[in-house]
């Protein structure tokens, strides 16, 4: 038999979260952590980081030097990209917010999101779609460097509306960790490629593989990891739904207007839509207390599901079409410079970066 104060304690137990939750309010949990979980997100992310620095080797090994140097010294896609990444995505945050009239903290976390650095997941998909691998390898890391000061200008701007911008804190050194977690590797892959291209071409097919089967245990592991967080209002839904979807659009057709060849247009689109969900996520919960991550912790693990499922729909779609069309990927590129010679413009003689790689 129990005594009346076992009892109570058992009642009252019973409507709260389980013991082992770290961020509860009343019945409401955030997210669950135990031993188990403690264990399980040490050695997975240690697996995960070891495979994606693989990952990043292998992409590197399908870029070249010379190409590469080209586009730093004519960054005219890079440019773009830059005002995609910084300019379109707060953009498109911020109208979003106000059109679905979303609590303020709901607010500041889509607006941390439209101003994080573009994700690595955008260079595994750039080579599955014929993109322009050394246009995506500069523009991610580009975008991450550029984003330790034009994070905190974007949030200062948007975010002044509803929370006072010092009161994000922006981890330095998770975006310091994660451009040198992208160069170093990418950097070996471009040696690699310049040395022994034969070999480079392996690695890289075996590497693309296991990059593709990355994204998809990536999401596995954020939905064992965060089972007990997926209560989140609708409208935070919708909103990650539209958003990656409207970077892929808007970003392929300012990369279209300015003049890019029909490869950069894709890889602008991927650089633009797939945004650094891990960078939000550490922002966050760095920067808000329980009860506000109870209203947002959520949505950069929304918007990481939908921003790799419709880069997914955007593969299978241009896979579709290459095989409708039957050309082979040297045709395509024919293709391009064909285009870009005829569609020439004056100004195009001036700035090199209206020519393809092809044409140069």
């Amino acid at each position: 038999l129990l005594d009346n104060s076992v009892a109570r304690s058992l009642t009252e137990n019973s409507s709260v979260c389980p013991p082992n939750a770290t961020i509860c309010n009343g019945t409401s949990c955030v997210q669950a952590e135990d031993n188990f979980n403690k264990i399980l997100n040490t050695v997975l992310s240690t697996v995960l980081t070891i495979l994606l620095a693989m990952v990043m080797f292998s992409m590197g090994c399908n870029v070249e030097i010379k190409k590469f140097l080209g586009h730093v010294k004519r960054p005219w896609g890079i440019f773009v990209g830059f005002l995609c990444q910084f300019g379109i995505m707060p953009l498109t945050g911020f109208v979003l917010s106000l059109v679905f009239n979303v609590l303020p903290i709901q607010a500041v976390v889509v607006m941390i999101m439209g101003c994080c650095p573009g994700g690595t997941a955008s260079n595994i998909i750039a080579y599955w779609v014929d993109g322009d691998m050394d246009l995506s390898m500069s523009m991610t890391a580009c975008s991450t460097l550029l984003a330790m000061g034009m994070m905190p200008l974007c949030l200062f701007i948007y975010t002044k509306m509803w929370t006072d911008s010092d009161s994000i804190v922006l981890p330095y050194n998770s975006i310091g960790i994660s451009l040198v977690a992208l160069v170093v590797p990418v950097s070996f892959g471009m040696f690699v490629n310049h040395k022994w291209p034969h070999k480079a071409k392996i690695i890289l097919k075996i590497g693309s593989i296991v990059g593709a089967v990355l994204i998809v245990l990536i999401a596995v592991v954020a939905g064992i990891l965060y089972k007990g967080s997926w209560t989140i209002s609708p409208k935070l839904w919708v909103i990650g739904t539209i958003f990656p979807a409207a970077g892929y659009s808007l970003g392929f057709f300012l990369a279209h207007i300015a003049g890019l060849s029909w490869s950069r247009c894709r890889t602008v689109a991927l650089e633009t839509g797939m945004q650094n969900t891990q960078l939000c996520s550490t922002i966050v919960q760095l920067s808000f207390t329980s009860e506000q991550l109870e209203l947002m912790f959520t949505f950069p693990l929304i918007y990481s599901i939908f921003q790799v499922l419709f880069a997914l729909i955007f593969l299978a779609g241009y896979r579709i079409y290459r095989r409708y069309q039957g050309k082979t990927k040297a045709d395509d590129m024919k293709t391009e410079e064909e285009t870009q010679s005829k569609s020439a413009l004056p100004y195009a003689v001036t700035n090199g970066g209206f020519i393809s790689n092809e044409t140069k």
